[in-house]
């Protein structure tokens, strides 16, 4: 284990297993070294399940062990993991998808009302006293929008479920077009951004996602534009989301990630419009334990011969 992981995985695992936690030696290195011939599974974790500790499992790393079989990662996205390097070398890799979608989509969705409506500031003017002088300024609203979910899967649907009970108009972009979803379909995230005016980002992070909301989408997005990202920080061009803010390129924004978290540029905090949460889709308890026990399981499943609960493709 290279990384602090919750409780329930480390019992568990220390019940199994003969569980070697790197993250605790005094010398990592010489564990990995002792270890190194013995080792068959790797239980890790993104930093934010992490304790902040962001190690990615490259293929240099995963090479250090030759009996290395799995690698079970905490959180459904695994862009802390080198999963190409793996499957060329018959490593399984497993996440924690589906117990963390309805969570996520509602922390989504409540950025987004947040966003739309100013409640946040709205609470902090009451806070300050200010309602005693003058109502709260009107915001802008929910009614006759259009959203466009940049990522079509399991929490990109249920979030398109959601917006269906406000009224929302729906389109989509993702890598290819969902054979089991109805809602029109975009080509490009250009496209989605000007046929929008709600933009969701809910894919992946990684390589291939880095900066895809440049300041090219936040312009099609429109003045009346609001930005939400509670997929990973490096999807969205951070610089350009600053200056389209500053500029009122767009309306506001609502985000669960950052580029560099824990770390949130002081441009954005110094924003009162724009509603900030730190990392928090699926942290629940019941959430968080859910995903635990699927780390865990993964990993039984393996030991016992038994198919993987869920495999990364």
């Amino acid at each position: 284990m290279p990384v602090p992981l919750p409780r329930l995985i480390v019992e568990a695992l220390e019940l199994e297993f003969r569980l070697h936690k790197l993250w605790s030696a005094p010398d990592p290195d010489a564990l990995v070294k002792q270890v190194a011939g013995d080792v068959r599974a790797i239980a890790t974790g993104v930093n934010i399940l992490a304790e902040g500790v962001n190690f990615p499992v490259t293929g240099d790393f995963m090479a250090k062990f030759p009996k290395l079989e799995i690698v079970a990662n905490l959180g459904v996205g695994y862009d802390n993991i080198d999963a190409k390097w793996a499957a060329a070398n018959k490593i399984a890799v497993t996440n924690t998808p589906d117990v963390l979608t309805e969570e996520t989509a509602d922390t989504a969705f409540g950025l987004l009302l947040n966003a739309v409506r100013q409640f946040s500031a709205a609470e902090r003017y009451l806070r300050a006293g200010k309602w005693q002088e003058r109502a709260f300024p009107l915001t802008a609203s929910l009614r006759g929008r259009t959203l466009g979910v940049f990522g079509m899967g399991r929490i990109g649907k249920a979030i398109a479920r959601r917006a269906e009970g406000f009224g929302l108009n729906i389109v989509y972009h993702s890598r290819r077009k969902a054979p089991d979803v109805l809602y029109p379909y975009c080509a490009s995230l250009l496209e989605l951004a000007k046929a929008c005016d709600i933009l969701m980002v809910v894919v992946p992070g990684g390589p291939e996602t880095r900066n895809a909301v440049n300041a090219e989408a936040l312009e099609a997005l429109g003045p009346d534009g609001i930005l939400v990202n509670i997929a990973r920080g490096t999807v969205v061009d951070e610089k350009a989301l600053v200056a389209a803010l500053q500029k009122g390129v767009i309306l506001t924004a609502g985000l669960d990630v950052f580029a560099d978290e824990p770390n949130v540029p002081q441009e954005l905090i110094a924003m009162d419009h724009v509603v900030l949460l730190p990392h928090v889709g699926s942290a629940s308890h019941v959430t968080r334990d859910a995903m635990a026990r699927l780390v865990v399981d993964n990993l039984l499943a393996w030991r016992d011969g038994k198919p993987l609960l869920t495999p990364v493709s």
